[in-house]
């Protein structure tokens, strides 16, 4: 160990000039390269590597401006700049589909724009930013570390992943990820799971041959072969390829590494020694469903979930957390901080009575208010998703449509600009009406605050004509809230409405 004034063994005596250099190769990296047209995003000059995500060239460190946090700045370079304008309506769609994408267990894109130069053009998207690693780095880990995988942390993994598989299955038209590896899945410090690389099916099934060469897939990875089925790329494949890449996933999971014997490719063989060490005959049954070599028999991700290896009944406190959490918006934010001050911590909030035996109590000074503010977090940030229930309503997607030819006369006529998406989730809605003496109507007034603590206020004069679920969509179209948010704003709007039957006298 060195003494207080002695070089660090190895450092050539150059402590503090080996500590200047760290430090202005860190401010080096942290240096603004360019800013997004709206200024709002800046690529930093620091790479990162996003689990070798495939067909981008650049991915660069970035910084969202307004929320302070780290994003990832990609880019995908055009050469043949002609073909690229050909068909920009069609890459346009594509992407805003990928930025209304919204689900804790897929890696947002947040937002992208076309940049055009003299001899190349490119698209550019903001990404999340994932800094913990892909599956595949957390497996090998594990293994070097002589640890067996917990299968409370399996089942919970595997539904994450499932959760994500049948929202994307579930848009309408479905999204296929078509690109599900242990390189495109990433784990989060706190356990949750985050699918990458949705982009990637979507953008090579919209662009025509002369485009994709920029496009490169895990395929190409001889080391991933083993993660795509045998119909991939041969015939109108389906959602079911995701399920055979995802039983894949799961039993590399499950048994840490699928060993390949020093060859590049891992082979059948490899496979089956690595699906008969499961010593649990429902994981068994459960992994080789997912890798049956005809499509059709292989389920869907949503009954997937239903599988009993997985099944479990939600427990009342998760039930409870995902109801406050879809209508946290009808409370103050500091409401749980707020109620437990007034609790009277000796009261019993449970209690099971047993015949010649004195009753077992729960007191609230027995519960953890921390522990519950921690399993809140989680629960909101996707960790443990409720998903035995009938499946939702699909996710509509905007559709790329074929151009019908120009029309000399409409193409004179300007159209207006389609509004900007909103994908940020309402987490609290404030607002009422109050009676304009001056112009005799109902004046509306709507605060929302959304997920990224960003507060909206809205003023509307109320028309006799107005009724809440039709102001409900166009807040919508407009761009206010997202669609998933439509049906809770109307219900709000409704409420407000009662309040003004009539004219106050």
């Amino acid at each position: 160990m060195s003494g207080p004034g002695e070089p660090e063994p190895g450092g050539g005596g150059g402590g503090a000039g080996g500590a200047a250099a760290a430090q202005e190769e860190s401010e080096d990296e942290s240096e603004v390269l360019e800013e997004s047209p709206c200024g709002r995003w800046q690529k930093r000059k620091e790479q990162v590597n996003q689990g070798n995500l495939p067909g981008l060239q650049s991915t660069f460190l970035a910084m969202d401006t307004e929320e302070g946090v780290e994003v990832v700045w990609n880019e995908l370079q055009f050469t043949d700049k002609k073909a690229f304008k050909d068909h920009e309506e069609k890459i346009k769609t594509m992407f805003e589909q990928l930025v209304v994408v919204d689900h804790p267990n897929i890696v947002k894109v947040h937002k992208y724009w076309l940049d055009m130069k003299e001899t190349k053009a490119q698209v550019i998207f903001i990404t999340e930013y994932v800094s913990s690693g892909s599956l595949k780095q957390f497996l090998k880990k594990t293994k070097k570390n002589h640890k067996a995988m917990n299968a409370r942390a399996w089942k919970r993994w595997c539904t994450q992943i499932l959760s994500a598989l049948s929202y994307l299955h579930s848009c309408d038209p479905p999204i296929i990820h078509g690109n599900l590896t242990s390189d495109t899945i990433f784990i989060q410090h706190n356990g949750l799971i985050k699918i990458g690389s949705v982009w990637h099916r979507v953008f090579a099934k919209a662009i025509p041959p002369e485009l994709r060469h920029p496009v490169r897939t895990e395929r190409e990875e001889p080391r991933n072969l083993h993660f795509f089925p045998p119909e991939y790329g041969h015939v109108a494949d389906g959602t079911a390829v995701d399920i055979f890449s995802f039983g894949m996933c799961a039993l590399e999971m499950a048994v840490l590494e699928i060993q390949s014997n020093g060859d590049t490719c891992v082979t059948e063989e490899a496979i089956q020694r690595a699906r008969h060490s499961l010593d649990d005959p429902n994981m068994q049954e459960f992994v080789l469903s997912c890798l049956l070599l005809n499509p059709e028999k292989r389920p869907s991700a949503h009954n997937l979930l239903f599988h009993q290896v997985l099944f479990e009944v939600h427990s009342l406190k998760l039930l409870a957390a995902h109801c406050f959490i879809s209508n946290q918006y009808l409370w103050p934010e500091n409401v749980v901080e707020e109620k437990t001050k007034q609790l009277d911590l000796s009261i019993v909030m449970a209690e099971i009575q047993r015949q010649d035996r004195p009753p077992v109590q729960w007191r609230y000074s027995e519960v953890s208010f921390l522990e519950l503010d921690k399993f809140l977090e989680d629960v909101r940030n996707g960790i443990y998703p409720l998903m035995n229930f009938a499946a939702s309503r699909p996710h509509i997607l905007p559709r790329c449509a074929s151009q019908p030819p120009e029309d000399p006369q409409k193409a004179k006529t300007p159209t207006l600009e389609p509004f900007e998406v909103e994908t940020r989730k309402v987490v609290h809605m404030q607002g009422g009406t109050e009676w304009n003496e001056e112009k005799h109507q109902w004046h509306l007034t709507l605060l929302l605050v959304l997920e990224d603590k960003l507060h909206r206020q809205l003023t509307y004069d109320l028309l006799p004509s107005d009724h809440p679920r039709g102001l409900a969509a166009e807040l919508v179209q407009y761009g206010f809230v997202s669609q998933d948010d439509s049906e809770k704003v109307a219900l709000f709007l409704e409420n407000a409405f009662h309040k003004h039957h009539s004219p106050p006298s």
